[in-house]
């Protein structure tokens, strides 16, 4: 393979990097590898129908697997994710399930244990790992424990939320400026979220005993891990504790168990905030890597995307000895899509999806995201059934009617599938070469000279003896650029459009077509 020469520093800062890694033993970094793919997030209500009642469910799922993998390399006719992330299955109240009634079963309109055990295996069949949404900040407020502590002082359940004292000040509110103190029959309690969503008491050991017996009994079922619900927010009343303590012993425990289990956190903050509980998960969603590569889409100008991730891995790896993996994303079921947030541009959906597909980490995919759905505004908005058809077939959800056809449906499968340059098919090409490619998938990353042209984002990722070299043109204008300590040509793996280049000095002149990207190995 032909290796690309780069500039000193930037190779100074892969093996800042890279070499707590080669130092590492064969079997951890295995370990470290086998944790690395791309994850596919599912919304459970919205994405497939399995049973007729229009509502998505986990038959419905098990049906569409193909879909997201069909089990064989060969082909790419399929997504090709290596993992996915279901939202809450519990037993709940309200369409999103997150708040819990019963974290020991399924509800009865997203199916059984039967059918999540069929969807285990078959998704391990494929390869595919699935993480399920484990909420602990908070419960229903019709669990039998809150049932009990809200109803009878005495309970022994009284001690799992938390109960205001008569010196508390009931109108202090949240951090959103919202009411955190409800009214109860024997109390106020405090419930961040929402009246109907109970904190819970995360300073009680016996609740901490609780959740680690719930982790134990889904890993006993085959998953493969969690995602960790609003994971920063346990101690929220009380700023003197920190809840990264415990998800240190959270995370002790279910390796105890499953040495391979992976944990993603969503901790909604800043990098600095975040870095801590690096301690703990293997991954956490990097919320403001997504907030930077939307504008930088839009407006066509770098703001130093390179440079900021390369600071929050340096922060994350001081926590995680090295080992972090970061979780790039560009919106979930809690934010306004990213075609919403692009305008609609087909281009720019791309161009955005080539970036956070070549950065390292583990990409998580929001169902609909591959097809350039829009949604924006309330919750519910921006967790629309999943479009498999124009029209309407088999396995369609119809919980709610779109908002968004504008004129239009929203885009579905059936109309990109067929089509090369779709965004679909666009999605597929780049995992496909991303889970071929040792450096795409599990390199670290370094930043490539660019001069001064704000116009082009590129940089090198290394695994190994694996290096390559990605070079975007977010504008919409055709650029050139010379990129500095750069020998061309490599193997191209990967072009979004046309672009040409020639030997200059010490370096190589590129000119990129406009939204355009270029992989070279």
């Amino acid at each position: 393979m032909r290796k690309l020469r780069t500039m000193l520093l930037a190779w100074l800062l892969v093996a800042a990097v890279v070499l707590p890694l080669a130092a590492a033993s064969p079997a951890e970094q295995e370990l470290y590898a086998s944790k690395h793919g791309v994850f596919y997030q599912i919304f459970v209500r919205s994405f497939a129908d399995g049973d007729g009642d229009g509502l998505g469910d986990l038959r419905g799922i098990i049906e569409r697997l193909d879909y997201l993998n069909d089990g064989d390399p060969q082909t790419t006719s399929d997504l090709g994710v290596t993992g996915i992330w279901l939202t809450p299955i519990h037993p709940s109240p309200t369409y999103h399930k997150y708040d819990v009634v019963d974290y020991y079963a399924i509800d009865p309109e997203i199916g059984t244990l039967a059918d999540f055990q069929e969807l285990i295996d078959q998704a391990h069949a494929r390869g595919m790992k699935v993480i399920l949404d484990l909420v602990c900040n908070h419960t229903s407020s019709q669990h039998p424990w809150f049932l009990a502590a809200s109803s009878d002082p005495e309970s022994p359940y009284r001690d799992y939320y938390i109960w205001a004292d008569p010196e508390t000040p009931l109108t202090r509110r949240g951090p959103w400026n919202q009411i955190v103190w409800h009214p109860a029959s024997t109390g106020h309690y405090y419930g961040l979220f929402w009246s109907e969503m109970p904190d819970l008491n995360w300073a009680n050991p016996k609740v901490r005993e609780e959740f680690k017996a719930v982790a134990a009994f889904w890993l006993e079922q085959g998953v493969d891990g969690f995602r960790l619900d609003a994971a920063k927010h346990l101690f929220e009343h009380d700023p003197s504790r920190k809840a990264v303590d415990w998800w240190l012993e959270f995370s002790d425990f279910v390796r105890s168990l499953k040495p391979d289990v992976y944990l993603v956190g969503e901790v909604w903050d800043s990098p600095h905030v975040v870095a801590p509980y690096y301690g703990a998960f293997d991954s956490a969603f990097n919320f403001d890597l997504a907030d930077r590569i939307i504008p930088i889409v839009r407006f066509g100008l770098d703001t130093g995307l390179v440079a900021a991730l390369l600071q929050q891995h340096a922060q994350y790896n001081a926590y995680a000895q090295g080992w972090a993996i970061d979780a790039p994303f560009l919106s979930n079921h809690d934010q306004d899509r990213v075609m919403s947030q692009l305008f609609g541009d087909w281009n720019q959906a791309k161009m955005a999806a080539a970036i956070y597909l070549t950065l390292p980490g583990n990409p998580f995919i929001y169902a609909g995201e591959e097809i350039g759905m829009q949604g924006r505004g309330e919750h519910e908005n921006i967790r629309e059934p999943f479009k498999w058809y124009e029209l309407d077939g088999p396995g369609q959800t119809a919980w709610r009617s779109s908002l968004f056809n504008t004129g239009r449906w929203q885009p579905s499968v059936e109309s990109q599938d067929g089509d090369p340059g779709s965004l679909l098919n666009h999605y597929r090409r780049l995992i496909h070469l991303r889970l071929r490619e040792p450096a795409l998938q599990l390199g670290s990353l370094s930043e490539v000279d660019c001069g001064d042209n704000p116009r082009i984002i590129a940089y090198g990722r290394r695994w190994q003896d694996e290096l390559a070299l990605v070079v975007h043109n977010i504008s919409r204008q055709e650029q050139e650029v010379l990129l500095t300590g750069v020998s061309l040509p490599g193997e191209i793996l990967f072009a979004s459009g046309p672009y040409s280049f020639e030997l200059d000095g010490p370096g190589c002149s590129l000119v990129l077509a406009p939204c355009t990207t270029v992989i070279w190995k």
